[in-house]
C-alpha cells in the first residue's frame, strides 16, 4: 500500500464499504436515529429499479445520476459504469464522502454530500491515465473493520492488470499516478480485492480476489480464487498470494454439483510480486487450481466472528451464447467457502445458487454480491445477452438459513413507454433481456444512522449522451453511457 495510516483515526465506526457492513437486523424500516437525514429524490431522473413481487415495501429514491448537475461544482459529471463504491463521514465536515470506481472510464470518484446526504460537489481522484485499465468491484477498507484504511480497487483488462490502493482523502492532483498498484496481490484480469475483518484475521491480512478470466487456449487457467496473506495487518506489499484448489487436484468446475461439499486448501503461488500476469496463470495450471468461470465478485459473512463464510460468484461463459463450454458454468454460479477456524488455507466448497438447471429462468450471469449476516444478495450481468434468456438482470435474495432464494430487484426498461425509450435507449439495445447490470450494493445504514438502508449502483448501458464522455477529463476514454445510484430501505439484514 503504503496508505498513510495517521488517516486511520479519522474514519472511526464511520465508513461502508463494497461488500455491505452489518449490524441491524430486524428487517423493517423504523424512525431514523439521524433526524439530519432526507432521503428522498436528489437527482432528477426517476429510479431506473423496482421491488419485485413480495418487495413491495421497499423504499427506492434516487442519490445520483450521470446528468445531474452538482451545485459546488457544475462541470462535475458523475461517469457511467459505476461499480464498486464506498461511503465514509467526511472528517472535515458534517457530511459524508463517496467514492465510486467508474469500469470503462478507468477512474475513481469522490462526491461530496452535505448533512442531509445531498450530493454537492465532485472530483476525481485517479483518472483514465491513473487508472491504466478498467476498474470493477472495489472495496473501502477500514481500520475499525480491517485494521487498515485504503479504497481498493481491481484492475480488469487482461491478466497483466493490478490492484489499485487509493487513499480516500488523496488530492485531485493525484489522479494521473499510476504508482498506487499493489504487485504482490498479483497480476490478473480482477474484479474485486476483499479484505476479511480483523476480528478473524488473528493479526495477519487476508484478501480476497476474484479473477473474472475466461477460458481460452491461451489462459487455460479460466478464473481463480486467490488469497493474499501477510502476517502483518495492512501490509500489502511483502504478503503470499495463494489460488483455491481442491484436495484432489481435481480442477474441473462442473465436477462439483449442488448438494454435495469439496474440501480445499490455498496452493501458494511463488514469487508472484515479481511474476508477470503471464507467469501466474502458468502456476495456477501447474498447481491444479480450480478453474471457475469467471470469478467476479466476493464477499464474507457480516456479523463477529462470520468473516471466514465466504461467497463468491462465477459469472459463466459461452462462445455462441447457446453451448456452455465444458467443464464449465455457462449461466453463472454463487459459491460458498468455509475457511477452518485453525487454518484459513483451508475449508470447505459448495455450490450455495446455480443457473444452469434451469436455464434462462434461474440465474443469469451473476457478478456483484453483497453479503449481510442473513442474506446474500446476488447481482446479475445478463449482457452476455444468452439466447434463451428470459428475465432481466435481478437482484436474487438468498436467505443463508433456508438456502432458498428469490428475486428481489429489478431493472425498469419501461420498453412500450415511447418517451422513456426515447429518453434512455440511445443505443437502440434496451429491447434485450439483461441490457443494464448492477455495480456495487452497499449497506450504509450505520454510517448514516438510517436502520435497514443501502444504496444500489446501476450501469445503464443505453443511456447515451455526448455530455457524458471524458467524465474524468483524462481525454483517454470516449464512452457516453450514464450511470445512477438510488438508495433502498426496508433491506431485510
Amino acid at each position: 500500500m503504503k496508505i498513510n495510516k495517521t488517516i486511520g483515526a479519522l474514519f472511526f465506526a464511520a465508513m461502508a464499504f463494497q461488500s455491505c457492513n452489518d449490524d441491524n437486523n430486524d428487517g423493517q424500516e423504523t424512525t431514523p436515529v439521524n433526524q439530519n437525514i432526507k432521503i428522498e429524490n436528489f437527482s432528477q431522473e426517476p429510479a431506473f429499479v423496482y421491488g419485485m413481487t413480495g418487495f413491495e415495501n421497499l423504499n427506492i429514491t434516487t442519490l445520483i445520476s450521470s446528468s445531474d448537475v452538482l451545485s459546488g461544482t457544475p462541470n462535475f459529471v458523475f461517469a457511467g459504469q459505476p461499480d464498486g463504491m464506498g461511503i465514509m463521514k467526511d472528517p472535515n465536515s458534517d457530511g459524508y464522502l463517496m467514492i465510486t470506481n467508474h469500469e470503462i472510464t478507468q477512474s475513481v470518484s469522490r462526491v461530496y454530500l452535505d448533512k442531509a446526504f445531498k450530493p454537492v460537489k465532485g472530483e476525481y481522484i485517479l483518472n483514465g491515465i491513473g487508472g491504466m485499465t478498467r476498474l470493477c468491484s472495489a472495496t473501502l477498507a477500514t481500520p475499525e473493520t480491517h485494521g487498515f484504511s485504503a479504497f481498493l480497487t481491481a484492475g480488469e483488462s487482461g491478466e497483466e492488470s493490478m490492484v489499485h490502493a487509493i487513499n480516500p482523502l488523496a488530492a485531485a492532483s493525484q489522479a494521473s499516478d499510476q504508482t498506487r498498484v499493489k504487485p504482490a496481490l498479483g497480476k490478473a484480469s480482477m474484479e474485486n480485492a476483499v479484505p476479511l475483518p480483523k476480528d478473524i484475521s488473528g493479526g495477519k491480512t487476508y484478501i480476497m480476489i476474484g479473477e473474472d478470466q475466461s477460458y481460452s487456449s491461451s489462459h487455460q487457467s479460466a478464473g481463480q480464487l486467490i488469497m493474499y496473506v501477510s502476517n502483518t495487518q495492512g501490509d500489502l506489499e511483502n504478503g503470499k498470494l495463494y489460488a483455491l484448489k481442491r484436495t484432489n487436484n481435481n480442477y474441473t468446475e462442473t465436477d462439483m454439483v449442488k448438494g454435495s461439499s469439496y474440501d480445499v486448501e490455498f496452493v501458494e503461488i511463488s514469487n508472484a510480486k515479481n511474476s508477470t500476469g503471464a507467469q501466474i496463470n502458468q502456476k495456477n495450471i501447474d498447481n491444479n487450481a480450480i478453474r471457475f468461470s469467471r470469478v467476479e465478485d466476493v464477499d464474507y459473512r457480516k456479523g463477529a466472528g462470520k468473516g471466514r463464510e465466504i461467497y463468491f460468484t462465477a459469472t459463466g461463459e459461452s462462445s455462441d451464447g447457446v453451448t456452455p463450454k465444458p467443464g464449465l458454468t455457462m449461466w453463472g454460479r454463487v459459491y460458498k467457502l468455509v475457511l477452518n477456524d485453525n487454518n484459513m488455507l483451508a475449508g470447505k466448497l459448495e455450490v450455495a445458487a446455480e443457473g444452469d438447471s434451469n436455464p434462462g429462468h434461474n440465474l443469469i450471469n451473476p457478478d456483484n454480491l453483497c453479503v449481510t449476516e442473513n442474506f446474500v444478495y446476488i447481482q446479475e450481468d445478463g449482457d452476455s445477452y444468452y439466447t434463451a434468456a428470459a428475465h432481466d438482470s435481478y437482484i436474487w435474495q438468498l436467505n443463508i438459513a433456508t438456502k432458498q432464494y428469490k428475486p428481489w430487484l429489478n431493472m425498469k426498461h419501461n420498453r412500450l413507454d415511447t418517451a422513456w425509450q426515447t429518453a434512455y435507449n440511445q443505443s437502440g439495445t434496451l429491447q434485450k433481456f439483461g441490457s443494464w447490470e448492477y455495480g456495487a450494493m452497499v449497506d450504509i445504514s450505520d454510517i448514516i444512522g438510517v436502520p435497514n438502508t443501502f444504496t444500489v449502483n446501476i450501469h445503464s448501458h443505453t443511456w447515451q449522451k455526448d455530455k457524458f464522455k471524458n467524465a474524468d477529463g483524462a481525454g483517454v476514454n470516449t464512452n457516453k453511457e450514464g450511470g445512477q445510484i438510488v438508495i433502498i430501505r426496508n433491506v431485510e439484514k
